[in-house]
C-alpha cells in the first residue's frame, strides 16, 4: 500500500507493481514493456545537470501529493505511460498515468533539508550505467544511456553539493558616499550590493542567476527591481528612495526549484525633508506667490488712493 506519510508528498505504487509503457520501452525489453527509456526531466538544470540524455528505467511508480509545493518532479514518465502489475487485468484505475506519474521525485524542506526517492534501484546498477538505449517508437540508432550522469548529478544535488546558495557582504549607501547606517532622506539616490555565491560540484563560486530581484518593503514593496551581478557574484542596483517617509527593508527573496531558499532583510529608515532642506522657492508655487504679492500690491494701492484722494467741493459751497 502507499506510503506517503514517511515520505512527505510522494505516494510509492504497491510492491508487484511497475511502470508501463506500450510505446516508449527499450529495443531490449522481454516483453512485459517495463524496461522503459524516459527523458522527461524537470527543467532545473541545476539537479539534472545540462541537456540530459535519456535514461532506463524499470521500477516502481511514483505520485504526488499535489498540494505539497515542496515536492519537486525530476523525472516523469511520458503521457503513455501507467503504473500497474504486468499481464494482469486492469480492474481499478492506477496510482497514477501519464506525465503524472514520477520515477525520480525530490523534496526540499523549508529548512533546505533535501530527499530524493528512486523508483527503480537498477537506475544505479552498473547494468544500466553501461547499457544502450533507444525506445521502440524512435527513429535513429542506439545511444549511451545517461544513468550514470543523471544518477550522479541527482545525488550530489541531494548531498548539496550543488544548488546551495548562501550571502555576505551586504551593502547600502547613498550614491557618492560610504556605506553607513545614517536614515536616508525621501527622494535620495541609493546604491545596494550583496555578494552571492553558489556550491558547486563541491565548491564555492560565483552565482550568475539574471533573476534576483531586490524589493524596497514598507509592509508592501514600494520599489522592485532586478539586481545585477559581475563576475565576482556581487549583485548591485540603484534607485531613488520613495516620497514617502517610513521604516523600510531591503528584501531579497531568492527562492527557485533546485536552489536552496535565500532570504536577506536589512532595515533602514527614511525621514522627510528638515524645514532647512526644502528648495526656498518651488517653482510650482509660482502662481500662489504672483497672488499673494498682487494682493499685496492691491492693498498698497488702494491704500494711496484712499488716504490721498480728496473729492472737488462744489461751486455753490465754496460762495456761502
Amino acid at each position: 500500500s502507499g506510503i506517503n506519510a514517511e515520505y512527505g508528498g510522494v505516494e510509492i505504487d504497491e510492491e508487484g507493481t511497475s511502470v508501463i509503457d506500450h510505446m516508449n520501452y527499450d529495443v531490449s525489453d522481454d516483453g512485459d514493456h517495463d524496461l522503459i527509456v524516459a527523458d522527461s526531466f524537470t527543467s532545473a538544470s541545476v539537479i539534472v545537470g545540462e541537456s540530459p540524455k535519456p535514461v532506463l528505467f524499470q521500477g516502481v511508480g511514483m505520485a504526488a501529493d499535489l498540494d505539497n509545493p515542496l515536492v519537486i518532479d525530476i523525472l516523469r514518465a511520458s503521457s503513455t505511460a501507467y503504473s500497474h502489475a504486468a499481464n494482469q487485468d486492469i480492474l481499478e484505475y492506477p496510482l497514477a498515468i501519464g506525465s503524472n506519474l514520477l520515477l525520480v521525485a525530490g523534496m526540499q524542506a523549508r529548512n533546505n533539508a533535501r530527499i530524493v526517492i528512486f523508483g527503480s534501484h537498477l537506475m544505479l546498477s552498473d547494468k544500466f550505467y553501461n547499457a544502450d538505449v533507444k525506445a521502440q517508437s524512435a527513429v535513429g540508432g542506439v545511444q549511451a544511456a545517461g544513468n550514470r550522469d543523471f544518477t550522479s548529478n541527482v545525488i550530489d544535488w541531494a548531498l548539496r553539493r550543488n544548488g546551495d546558495l548562501r550571502f555576505s557582504n551586504v551593502k547600502h549607501n547613498k550614491v557618492g558616499e560610504a556605506p553607513s547606517d545614517a536614515a536616508y532622506r525621501i527622494t535620495d539616490e541609493v546604491e545596494y550590493s550583496i555578494v552571492i555565491e553558489e556550491m558547486r560540484n563541491g565548491n564555492w563560486e560565483a552565482f550568475q542567476g539574471s533573476d534576483v530581484q531586490l524589493e524596497f518593503v514598507r509592509i508592501d514593496p514600494f520599489i522592485r527591481a532586478y539586481l545585477k551581478p559581475n563576475s565576482e557574484g556581487v549583485f548591485k542596483v540603484g534607485f531613488k528612495v520613495p516620497d514617502v517617509y517610513g521604516v523600510y527593508q531591503f528584501k531579497v527573496d531568492y527562492d527557485r526549484i533546485g536552489f536552496t531558499h535565500l532570504y536577506s532583510t536589512t532595515q533602514v529608515s527614511v525621514r522627510p525633508f528638515h524645514h532647512t532642506e526644502y528648495e526656498r522657492f518651488i517653482p510650482s508655487a509660482y502662481p500662489y506667490y504672483a497672488s499673494a504679492f498682487s494682493m499685496l500690491g492691491g492693498l498698497f494701492v488702494f491704500s494711496f488712493v484712499f488716504l490721498y484722494h480728496r473729492d472737488a467741493v462744489p461751486e455753490s459751497k465754496k460762495t456761502e
